[in-house]
């Protein structure tokens, strides 16, 4: 059983920067993917950027270069460092962990506000 919890949401002047965390709670047997996905107002959910348990990384073409996705294992823990961030980042993200199984589980998400 895993249970994914976002934090670190929160309001940022462009051109900030904000770290998301998520960790996972619960039972857990083996996370293999863990990544990020945003949701902005009136807009679909879009992926974000991705990390294997191997460090593989795949991110969104238009956030290459600002946001940086890395995880701890050992905490069950992913991470999204978002730099130079610009009004347009403004949104909902959820977190999500794809378990050995196949199996993904979601998070509630946290807000994300920039200003400008």
């Amino acid at each position: 059983q895993v249970q994914p919890v976002e934090s670190g949401g929160g309001l940022v002047q462009a051109g900030g920067s904000l770290r998301l965390s998520c960790a996972a709670s619960g039972i857990i047997v083996n996370i293999n993917a863990m990544g990020w996905h945003r949701q902005a107002p009136g807009k679909p959910r879009e992926l974000v950027a991705t990390i294997l348990s191997g460090g593989s990384t795949n991110y969104a073409d238009s956030l290459k270069g600002r946001f940086t996705i890395s995880r701890d294992n050992a905490k069950n823990t992913v991470y999204l460092q978002m730099n130079s961030l610009k009004p347009e980042d403004t949104g909902v993200y959820y977190c999500f962990f794809t378990v050995n199984s196949g199996r993904d589980y979601w998070g509630k998400g946290t807000l994300v506000t920039v200003s400008s």
